[in-house]
């Protein structure tokens, strides 16, 4: 008889300002793609993130894992590293990679990964930047972790890619 699955989910609040640049374009092309949140002061957010595990209910504690870990984990990986940071400045990450959202949910979800007693259980990584703009990362799975996005704007497919807009 197989076991009940449940998804548990933790939320947490942190801190941090960025400016979307990539270090790849140019900076007309930033400025294209970017918009008002590529401003050479960068800007900041209150960003909630929902990390949620996903695995069998123990039977002997009826726990699909102790909370107490994933709480501890996300304070290692979120508070540690990125909360009252500017992370294109603090965060050596994202020295070379666009401090976009989606990157960020990517940073949290490869560093919980190392983190946890049972990364397997990881199940997603959800980052509400604002009210209305929210990235969902459950890992990799294309084998191609980033677009180039030079190479789309050449393609003549450039857009507004900023998880700023409105």
């Amino acid at each position: 008889m197989s076991l009940p699955v449940a998804l548990l989910t933790r939320k947490e609040i942190f801190s941090a300002c960025h400016r979307l640049h990539s270090p790849h374009l140019s900076n007309e092309e930033n400025a294209e793609i970017f918009g008002k949140c590529n401003n050479l002061n960068g800007h900041g957010h209150n960003y909630v993130v929902e990390v949620s595990v996903r695995g069998p209910i123990d039977m002997r504690t009826g726990m699909v894992m102790n909370i107490t870990e994933l709480k501890e984990a996300m304070k290692i990986v979120i508070f540690e590293n990125l909360d009252h940071k500017n992370l294109d400045k603090d965060v050596p990450f994202f020295k070379s990679v666009p401090s976009t959202t989606e990157n960020v949910a990517i940073f949290i979800w490869d560093n919980l990964k190392k983190v946890l007693k049972q990364p397997e259980l990881l199940f997603q990584v959800k980052i509400h930047e604002t009210n209305n703009n929210i990235v969902s990362y459950r890992g990799q799975h294309t084998g191609q972790r980033q677009m180039d996005k030079k190479n789309c704007c050449q393609r003549g497919n450039c857009t507004n890619v900023s998880s700023d807009s409105d």
